[in-house]
């Protein structure tokens, strides 16, 4: 199964880490990525701490886990690539808006290049 239909079809819980200039780590949990191609993803924020560490480095990883027993899931290195604040766009890529409040006008889609893709446990 390719990434995109992965992140599709499985359900579960993603965990999206980053890092500021300094390196000190943040994570934050995220909906599943939406698909571009099978290199790119992206993914919508706010103006919170994962958007603003992704301002001073570009380098991400998303973790998730299945929700199924045991340990299943994926980690994916991501590099940002760019960014766009386009509410229309935000409001055409959700999948639900019953976890978004506020303003679509202050939202950024986030796009990264997929660098390795890892299971969850393992190599």
């Amino acid at each position: 199964m390719n990434l995109s239909d992965y992140f599709e079809n499985v359900k579960g819980t993603g965990i999206l880490a980053t890092a500021d200039g300094s390196g000190k780590v943040n994570a934050a949990i995220y909906a599943r990525p939406h698909f571009i191609d099978e290199n790119t993803l992206a993914f919508i924020m706010t103006e919170r701490l994962t958007h603003a560490n992704l301002q001073a480095n570009p380098n991400a990883a998303y973790l998730f886990i299945e929700d199924k027993p045991g340990y299943s899931g994926r980690r994916l290195y991501l590099k940002k690539t760019k960014e766009e604040q386009n509410a229309g766009l935000v409001k055409e890529m959700r999948r639900s808006s019953s976890h978004f409040h506020g303003d679509d006008d202050r939202r950024y889609v986030v796009y990264f290049t997929v660098e390795s893709v890892l299971p969850l446990i393992g190599e």
